[in-house]
């Protein structure tokens, strides 16, 4: 049985996880916070968000207590969370690339690939034999998720300063325009989470991989497994 006892391969370093994790408290807190700022002045008169997945206080308490629906202690939130996923992810993306990390594990990405596990995880049947190597779902989440991130810090910036970044918010239009991309650029986050835990939930391995660092694989992957946390 000794074939079957497999090996602890390391698959994601310590740096990875805790950037992983700090990102994902701070994208929680903005989600929940940015809910509650748009709740105040919805950009559709038809989509508001439950109270219970808002953060920022409870309106009818909060406007006894400071005179405030909560607006404000939402901004608190909402700014306090956004520098640490600023600062935190843009450390993450510079170590990818400067270990190679990115490049390897992102990348080429192929739409017959994405396709192909696209409808073998809508079937429940996405294989995951080596947890050193993204599937086609995950890459094309990934850089997607980057590209959104970038959406919303570009337009929050023209929601946050309009005089003072005049010429980025020009780039939306106006000011309702660069609420609306960013708007957008939430939604596409929320979708990322969506299939992100979808995927940790239908390969679990890659929960404790990115809780521990290490996974065991099957021998007779060993010898063809890079270790891609290295």
């Amino acid at each position: 049985m000794a074939g079957h006892a497999g090996m602890s391969v390391k698959v994601h370093p310590s740096f990875v996880r805790i950037a992983h994790w700090i990102n994902a408290a701070a994208i929680i807190i903005m989600i929940g916070s940015g809910w509650h700022i748009y709740n105040n002045h919805p950009i559709f008169e038809w989509l508001t968000f439950p109270r219970w997945a808002t953060l920022g206080g409870d309106p009818e308490i909060t406007y006894k207590l400071n005179k405030d629906v909560g607006f404000g202690n939402a901004l608190l939130w909402h700014f306090a969370a956004m520098w640490v996923f600023f600062l935190n992810g843009t450390a993450a993306l510079i170590y990818g690339a400067a270990t190679g990390r990115l490049r390897r594990m992102w990348f080429p990405i192929s739409w017959s690939g994405f396709w192909g596990d696209f409808i073998n995880a809508a079937r429940f049947r996405l294989s995951h034999d080596d947890p050193t190597i993204y599937n086609a779902v995950q890459r094309v989440s990934y850089v997607g998720v980057v590209a959104a991130a970038l959406l919303v810090f570009v337009s929050g910036l023209a929601i946050w300063k309009p005089v003072q970044f005049q010429f980025v918010t020009a780039i939306f239009w106006d000011f309702q325009g660069a609420r609306l991309a960013h708007f957008i650029g939430m939604a596409g986050i929320v979708l990322f989470l969506i299939v992100h835990v979808a995927l940790a939930l239908l390969v679990p391995s890659t929960i404790k991989a990115m809780i521990t660092g290490s996974v065991r694989v099957k021998a007779k992957h060993d010898a063809a497994m890079p270790a891609a946390g290295e």
